[in-house]
């Protein structure tokens, strides 16, 4: 897969995509990401790649020339015409599921706002979709870029040593995942539940299934109703509703 970034700050997304696991398939040559100054672009002799909004306001707005002339060059040194995305706080919300689309692409292009914005006829031009990574405003689109070239070069074959590492995970399966423990087996006077230790492996499947349904019906039950779901897991459910329904009880007796 390669993930083009077009950017004003090169050297801040490079500082983050050389390091780590997403740095280590870059040099395995596992994953192509390449990041443009957008201001290379410029057909003014300063290198100008923003103006004042038609209409008045506050702020700079980047303008359509350079970013189409980043965006051709992409087009024409890839050979195909890149799926590109737009991060953008007025963007559908990025997920595991998006994610995993993306990663289905072959070239992959982000283009990294800044100011107030950029030229809404390079979106009708050229942008496939927006995105955003949350409900908050960041002063650039380029931390937004990096959240999605690691989310999605992770999916990508041979990022990772082995594909359990993110089939068996928070919002991979619908749920989030289960509790992690490792050595020592007591520290601070908190046990390793006595299942992880037991070697019984359908019991610690079993646990594992059952602390993802508790823990997302506690932190996310917006996400049970589309979770795929069996009887036992069902069965387990009714059992979290019925403990929290019987304690609410209590309370109310108390007061």
């Amino acid at each position: 897969m390669t993930v083009d970034i077009a950017t004003l700050f090169p050297e801040m997304c490079e500082a983050v995509l050389s390091s780590s696991i997403i740095g280590r398939a870059r040099a395995a040559g596992r994953l192509r990401v390449d990041c443009h100054d957008i201001r290379g672009f410029s057909e003014d002799k300063h290198r100008k790649v923003d103006d004042s909004p038609y209409g008045g306001g506050m702020g700079m707005v980047l303008g359509p020339v350079p970013i189409y002339n980043c965006f051709r060059y992409i087009e024409r040194l890839r050979g195909a015409r890149p799926h590109t995305v737009y991060l953008s706080p007025k963007g559908r919300v990025f997920s595991q599921r998006k994610a995993e689309e993306l990663a289905q692409k072959e070239n992959l292009l982000l283009l990294c706002g800044h100011y107030e914005g950029v030229d809404q006829r390079i979106l009708d031009e050229m942008v496939d979709e927006e995105l955003s990574i949350g409900d908050y405003v960041l002063t650039g689109g380029e931390l937004g870029a990096l959240v999605v070239v690691d989310a999605v070069g992770r999916l990508c074959e041979g990022v990772l040593s082995d594909a359990s590492c993110y089939t068996e995970e928070s919002h991979q399966g619908g749920l989030l995942e289960y509790p992690h423990y490792t050595r020592p087996p007591v520290w601070h006077g908190r046990a390793v539940p006595e299942v992880l230790l037991s070697g019984h492996h359908k019991n610690i499947a079993r646990w594992r299934r059952e602390e993802s349904i508790r823990l997302t019906w506690e932190r996310r039950p917006d996400m049970l109703a589309e979770a795929p779901l069996g009887r036992d897991d069902l069965l387990f459910l009714e059992r979290l509703r019925a403990g929290e329904a019987g304690l609410e009880e209590t309370e109310e007796r108390k007061r």
